[in-house]
């Protein structure tokens, strides 16, 4: 099934003629869960990896053998998308309660390679804005699932580059690091929708006078949007019995609000995972990302994002999902949250090759 992006609320070029300069194209990739092949693209699905090529490994020496099974955390994930509006049934619960984080792996040290956990595999014919060393048309992301590299200590992520058409015989048997240090860090297998579609710089990263020019747009649309009877109320909030219907009542209070468009919300930068495309720099000032080797400034290949939209940003909501706005598996379909919540892949635009760097938000 595809997946269609509404057309924005407003043209938002025709409005500001300047912004066609800062203007760039993205390819969401609307994952939703499935099980793909190792033929197509996909998040955590089976890759197009050759028998006789070494699996990649985290060679750094850190804590490895504890923390949760990712098979655990698929099941889990399943068995509570399958009990979403009723109870849990005896088995169930019997086997959450097994499920805890612990020392799963004991006969693996600190010092030992762990096989890394295969992300994501992005075929160009897919993702239009997949751009990779010339002749390569298949991108596989992987990640140590354990956020401890680096002073920043996050993940350490490994890109492979690849020439599709010379892999002959496939891994049958594909690895994956028996433990993870948080579960946030182990994606659901997802199948792909890939769409490219326009998005706008930031807009700290406009010139002031346009800046300042939207800022008195979106006032002008607030004020045009103000009813002096909608008042506010300060009363003590509902109290609800489960998390069930403080969802639903938080659903239907989000249906009866009137949408207020915004540049950043709803015509600059789409949300969820995507290729290509601008950064956003939501929570900390703009910082430049450039390459070590040639200090050429590097976009981002690849987004990961905690979600599919959010309130601030439905009106990105495919067209086909509309029913489902408020659908855990529509709206966070991957179960990845990673920093505060995005992570970024950099690439260099003159050499692929050179190496990446990750930013977060």
């Amino acid at each position: 099934m595809t997946r269609t992006t509404p057309p924005r609320p407003v043209d938002v070029e025709d409005v500001f003629p300047a912004l066609s300069a800062h203007r760039r194209t993205t390819t969401r990739l609307h994952p939703r869960q499935g099980v793909a092949k190792a033929e197509e693209s996909s998040l955590a699905g089976p890759l197009l990896w050759p028998a006789d090529e070494p699996w990649p490994v985290c060679t750094t020496v850190h804590t490895k053998d504890t923390g949760h099974r990712p098979a655990d955390v698929r099941l889990k994930r399943r068995i509570l998308a399958e009990a979403r509006g009723r109870d849990f049934s005896s088995e169930e619960r019997r086997v959450l309660d097994a499920m805890n984080p612990g020392r799963h792996a004991s006969d693996l040290r600190d010092e030992d390679p762990l096989p890394l956990l295969a992300v994501a595999q992005l075929y160009t014919r897919d993702v239009p804005d997949l751009v990779g060393p010339e002749g390569h048309d298949l991108l596989q992301v992987f990640w140590c699932p354990f956020e401890v590299h680096g002073p920043d200590r996050t993940i350490d992520v490994v890109l492979k580059w690849r020439r599709s058409q010379e892999v002959g015989d496939v891994l049958a048997d594909q690895p994956e690091p028996p433990v993870a240090g948080r579960e946030e860090c182990v994606p659901t297998p997802c199948v792909l929708h890939p769409e490219q579609v326009v998005e706008h710089e930031y807009l700290g990263l406009l010139g002031g006078g346009l800046q300042d020019e939207i800022a008195d747009w979106e006032e002008g649309l607030l004020d045009e949007g103000v009813d002096d009877e909608d008042a506010y109320d300060s009363s003590t909030p509902q109290s609800y019995d489960t998390y069930e219907e403080y969802e639903a009542a938080t659903a239907r209070a989000r249906a009866e609000e009137e949408y207020e468009v915004d540049y950043m919300g709803d015509l600059s930068i789409t949300p969820g995972w995507k290729v290509g495309g601008f950064a956003s720099w939501h929570l900390t000032d703009p910082a430049p990302v450039d390459c070590a080797v040639c200090g050429t400034q590097m976009p981002p290949l690849l987004t990961v994002d905690k979600w599919e939209c959010d309130g601030g940003s439905r009106s990105w909501l495919p067209l086909e999902d509309r029913d489902s706005a408020d659908d855990p598996d529509v709206i966070d379909p991957v179960g990845v949250y990673l920093g505060r919540g995005l992570m970024r892949v950099h690439t260099c635009p003159v050499e692929p090759a050179h190496p990446h760097r990750l930013s977060f938000q």
